[in-house]
């Protein structure tokens, strides 16, 4: 281990070290969601008309195919954790060449898949006909990006699993800055509009995504090394990684399924509505980064410690995750609320844009929490070896929800308005976060170890109930 890579099994300074763990993921969240609002604020104020609505309408189309596959980004992170919490080195490079031949493998496949059905569907979610050319143009060169996207989003998994939280924000923060650059440039001075911040996104991905590699290739010492040479694709590992991974991509592109429904019935409210929902969403985006980030310290520092054999610090882990859910919540939404109008202006301006995303921010960020509860949670199943069950729940208590929400609910006229689109969502947070926290303390109790640190299997039931 080096200085870089955290101390995630030992007891002593657990939570200390899960906080240090966590700061870096959420400033290259926030990082990330700053450069993508300055997309929107950039190309809103200097590019054509309707430039905000158009990316925004994009959102939930990009997350429900992208987030699929980001979603075995999950499995990497996972898989490498206990092979480090258990000190396998061996498995733990037939991990790191198995991500990175996935990553290149699917990122190009989703590329040309996004890509070449663009508009038809934009079509499908019923984009209004004043943007849905530049929507068009956007999420085409968008898509084209891709494989940098999950180069980046696969090779900051492996650091990540071993304690190295650092590297992915360094690399990211001048990918970022450099995208800000050029969408002055080709915003403004080559006037290329939303076309331009789609290019410019493109670029800032490729440099992630080669800094990443890069560094990969030249460092010396840790838990893993990366040598271009030695590269080779591994069934088991693969298979390991895609069974925890595939439910947890599934589970964000069926969320994204619900989301892209909410986005049509939007659409159909017009275009102010669709600007002040996208501005209140990219607003919204800075606090759910923030309490994911605390997620993604729970699944892995449980992983390790369940790799490692330690029943009692996975406990400790997710109350702990919990704890800086809740005061990440509390200091963001309070942040963001006070400030909602400026803010906003700096998205929109006209008033009925600013009024639809100024109640869709007091409905979504008073509540919050509870999605930082629910992703915690389902994050904690997954490192104990449950990776289908959050998926199936979130599917039956989130998502089905939403959609019966959509189309039963929604047309009545009391209810064919954004707020009450927005109430939907809270609804669904606490029916699913209920679900995963009742499994998870029912399945953690059934947890044992032996001395070796492998996990006793209770009974077969619980095989067939990871392995579904």
């Amino acid at each position: 281990m080096n200085a870089k890579e955290a101390d995630m099994i030992s007891g002593n300074g657990l939570f200390k070290n899960l906080c240090l763990f966590i700061i870096p993921i959420l400033l290259t969240g926030l990082l990330e969601l700053l450069y993508t609002a300055s997309d929107l604020i950039i190309c809103g104020s200097f590019g054509p008309e309707n430039s905000t609505a158009a990316i925004s309408d994009t959102n939930a189309l990009i997350n429900l195919i992208v987030n699929l596959f980001l979603g075995l980004a999950v499995g990497a992170n996972v898989v490498m954790a206990r092979r480090f919490g258990a000190g396998d080195r061996e498995g733990a490079q037939r991990v790191v060449y198995t991500s990175m031949i996935l990553a290149c493998i699917l990122g190009v496949a989703v590329g040309a898949f996004g890509a070449g059905l663009s508009r038809y569907f934009l079509i499908w979610m019923q984009t209004p006909a004043d943007i849905i050319d530049l929507s068009t143009q956007y999420l085409a060169i968008y898509f084209a990006g891709t494989p940098f996207t999950l180069i980046y989003n696969f090779s900051s998994a492996i650091l990540r699993a071993t304690g190295d939280t650092r590297r992915p924000f360094v690399f990211l923060t001048i990918s970022g800055a450099a995208n800000v650059v050029l969408n002055l440039i080709f915003v403004i001075v080559f006037n290329l509009g939303v076309a331009g911040v789609a290019i410019c996104t493109a670029i800032s991905q490729f440099i992630a995504a080669a800094l990443s590699v890069i560094y990969m290739l030249i460092k010396r010492g840790g838990f893993f090394v990366f040598r271009l040479r030695e590269l080779r694709f591994s069934g088991a590992e693969a298979a390991e990684i895609i069974r925890v991974g595939l439910p947890a991509g599934l589970q964000a592109a069926v969320f994204s399924l619900s989301n892209v429904l909410i986005q049509s019935s939007i659409n159909k409210l017009g275009t102010a509505v669709v600007g002040g929902n996208g501005a209140a969403s990219s607003l919204e985006g800075f606090v759910y980064t923030a309490m994911n980030s605390c997620a993604q310290g729970a699944v892995t520092f449980a992983s390790a410690n369940y790799g490692a054999g330690n029943k009692a610090n996975i406990k400790r882990c997710i109350l702990y995750c919990l704890m800086l859910v809740t005061a990440v919540w509390a200091v963001f939404s309070g942040i963001i609320l006070a400030a909602r109008i400026p803010l906003l202006k700096l998205y929109v301006d006209e008033e009925q844009a600013i009024r639809a995303g100024e109640m869709r921010l007091f409905i979504i960020l008073a509540t919050y929490f509870l999605c930082g509860y629910m992703d915690t949670f389902a994050y904690a199943l997954r490192s104990i070896g449950y990776s289908l069950l959050p998926t199936v729940i979130s599917l039956v208590g989130a998502c089905g929800f939403r959609l019966i929400w959509v189309f039963f609910v929604f047309p009545i006229d009391y209810f064919h308005n954004i707020e009450w689109l927005a109430v939907s969502y809270p609804i669904s947070w606490v029916m699913t976060a209920g679900c995963h926290l009742i499994f998870f303390i029912v399945l953690y109790k059934k947890l044992s170890f032996s001395p070796d640190g492998q996990e006793k299997k209770i009974n077969p039931a619980d095989n067939i109930a990871k392995d579904a």
